[in-house]
């Protein structure tokens, strides 16, 4: 799957689980979307994940100690 925002990557994944919850889909085509949506999780998470790495990064001094702590 091509790279894409996170939310497009979002949406998308929303739009499977509503077609997932629906019940409407044969097993075939459920595991397909499942797999689909996996991909997506994975992106997002992937996505998440490069952001909070800037994020620590941007609020670290020189000497890698936090300045702020937002948790």
């Amino acid at each position: 799957m091509a790279k894409q925002s996170f939310e497009t990557a979002l949406k998308k994944l929303e739009e499977v689980v509503a077609r997932l919850e629906s019940g409407e889909l044969s097993l075939d085509q459920s595991l397909k979307l499942f797999e689909q949506g996996i991909s997506l999780v994975r992106q997002c998470s992937q996505r998440l994940d490069e952001v909070e790495r800037k994020v620590q990064m941007l609020i670290s001094d020189a000497d890698g100690e936090r300045l702020e702590d937002f948790s």
